[in-house]
């Protein structure tokens, strides 16, 4: 018996237990509205999603070119339609395809205080708001294909029906794992648990944090970055395992971000309790000078390295300076001591984006830890044209070939487009996600902030045809045309937006009576 005629038993069984006053309940009509609402609250979620990271990270394990992917998204809508394409352009399913909730986008997009920059300026909550939000829509996006399918079914002769409801009886969800972005914690230890805390209730099954003073937070790609020394950093990952444990999500993922590649400043001098222990180690990345106790000026700060007196070098903000060049010992120093405390994830920021780079910090890691797993961020902030054109030019000049014809400070020219060394170059930026995978142990690639550029980019497109020459063409042409020719469901917007779900409902409720939107004089049925 089919799960779909098994729902509609179940409903008939509850129905005649409750009388003749239930007798307009449709069992078939209730059974559709449970299989259109799988997930009933941000719990369920996040244990369904958490299983399947957790399955995800195992075959990677086994099979690192099993490695997983997702795009920024700032609103439950763009999230939707990303979940709806992967489905239409790989065969129905949505295996190892995720969703990132970035803090840049959320603070750049979603803040009541308008446009912000990453600097945990933005609402705490708001974070957990655009989780809910992308669970909405993507459960909405369920229901509407569902309901798509309900909908063949009563239309479909007897011989018919069967494939139609193996369909729904499959159905793959839209609703995939979420790593969502909670920056430094927005304050101490408790602020990161209650936080994390509405986060997991909302649906988030990995959290991202990262080690660096939460009130002096500044986004990955920017100067001025400030971390904290590692046993701060790790009560606040003890303080995510107890929120997911106490929500019952027992198997979590935290995904543990050191910023420390590019991190030159420190607020605090860590506390040492025996030589070598991790305060030990973090101190002794500080550019410190020796000195007298007669040297000692007012206010100095200073202590005790190997039996002498030094001095860290401090700045009139009250910082404290790392020593130049230690930015990767520290990441791999971070990293090893993150997932002793717990972490199951790692991210670390880089400079540029090189295979050689990232493969040389994370085979320190696993000397240590040998299935130590990376998230990394294949970031809009570097200019992967140039970074890659300039490494084929390098390779090119090791290898002893001609690059006579090449400037490389102009490599971004466009009248290299065509060249040799661009489609090189090209290649690589195509093959970097697979390439770091299984070299540098790359578990989840993600783009922060692709469609904060890309809505931008249409935008453009859109203004300079419309208000141009083109006028009504420009939309038609550069839009509408092309969501037709591509198959694209929001091209009827109407039914994206639930109205032909709202009509389901109508029958459920009123019967004949229900006066339904999707008539004859719907102009959505032009498409």
């Amino acid at each position: 018996m089919s799960n779909y005629q098994s729902a509609i038993e179940a409903v008939q069984a509850i129905k005649a237990n409750a009388g003749s006053s239930w007798d307009a309940i449709n069992p078939e009509s209730v059974a559709r509205m449970r299989a259109q609402n799988k997930f009933k609250t941000g719990l369920e979620i996040a244990q369904y999603t958490a299983d399947i990271m957790r399955r995800d990270m195992d075959a990677y394990d086994a099979d690192s070119s099993q490695y997983t992917q997702s795009l920024g998204c700032w609103h439950g809508f763009v999230g939707q339609q990303k979940m709806i394409s992967i489905k239409k352009h790989f065969d129905g399913k949505t295996d190892r395809r995720y969703l990132y909730l970035s803090g840049w986008m959320v603070a750049a997009l979603r803040s009541e205080f308008g446009p912000l920059p990453d600097q945990s300026m933005h609402e705490k909550t708001s974070v957990a708001s655009l989780v809910a939000e992308l669970y909405t829509f993507l459960r909405q996006a369920d229901a509407r294909e569902l309901g798509g399918l309900f909908r063949e079914l009563d239309a479909a002769s007897d011989g018919d029906k069967a494939a139609i409801q193996d369909k729904i009886d499959n159905h793959v969800t839209h609703v995939v794992p979420i790593i969502a972005d909670i920056d430094a914690g927005f304050g101490n230890a408790e602020a990161t648990y209650l936080m994390a805390k509405q986060m997991i209730e909302a649906g988030a099954c990995a959290l991202q944090i990262e080690n660096q003073v939460a009130d002096e937070k500044q986004c990955g790609h920017q100067d001025g970055k400030v971390t904290v020394p590692h046993a701060d950093f790790h009560s606040k990952i003890r303080a995510l395992r107890h929120a997911f444990l106490e929500l019952g999500i027992d198997n979590g993922i935290i995904v543990s971000r050191t910023d420390s590649e590019g991190a030159g400043l420190t607020k605090e001098i860590a506390v040492v309790k025996e030589p070598g222990d991790q305060g030990d180690i973090y101190n002794s990345f500080l550019d410190v000078e020796e000195i007298d106790v007669a040297d000692m000026a007012e206010g100095d700060v200073c202590f005790n390295r190997d039996g002498k007196l030094v001095r860290p070098k401090r700045l009139p903000s009250g910082l404290y300076q790392f020593r130049q060049g230690t930015g990767e010992e520290r990441c791999v120093f971070d990293s090893i001591e993150a997932i002793k405390a717990g972490a199951d994830l790692l991210w670390i920021e880089t400079a540029t984006p090189s295979v050689a780079d990232i493969t040389a910090m994370m085979n320190e890691v696993r000397k240590e830890i040998p299935n130590a797993k990376l998230v990394y961020n294949n970031s809009p902030s570097f200019n992967w044209t140039l970074n890659f054109r300039q490494q084929a030019f390098d390779a090119m000049v090791d290898a002893g070939e001609d690059v006579s014809s090449y400037v490389r400070a102009d490599l971004m020219n466009a009248d290299y487009d065509a060249s040799e060394l661009s489609a090189r170059a090209d290649e690589k930026i195509r093959t970097f996600q697979s390439d770091t995978s299984r070299e540098a142990g790359i578990f989840h690639h993600l783009i922060t902030l692709p469609t904060y550029h890309t809505t931008a980019l249409s935008v453009d497109n859109l203004a300079k045809e419309y208000f141009g020459d083109a006028g009504m063409l420009g939309y038609v042409e550069g839009v509408q045309r092309k969501e037709i020719r591509q198959g694209i469901a929001c091209v009827k917007h109407q039914n994206m937006s639930g109205s032909d779900m709202g009509d389901d409902h109508k029958e459920y409720f009123a019967g004949e009576n229900a006066l339904k939107a999707g008539g004859a004089n719907n102009t959505s049925n032009q498409f």
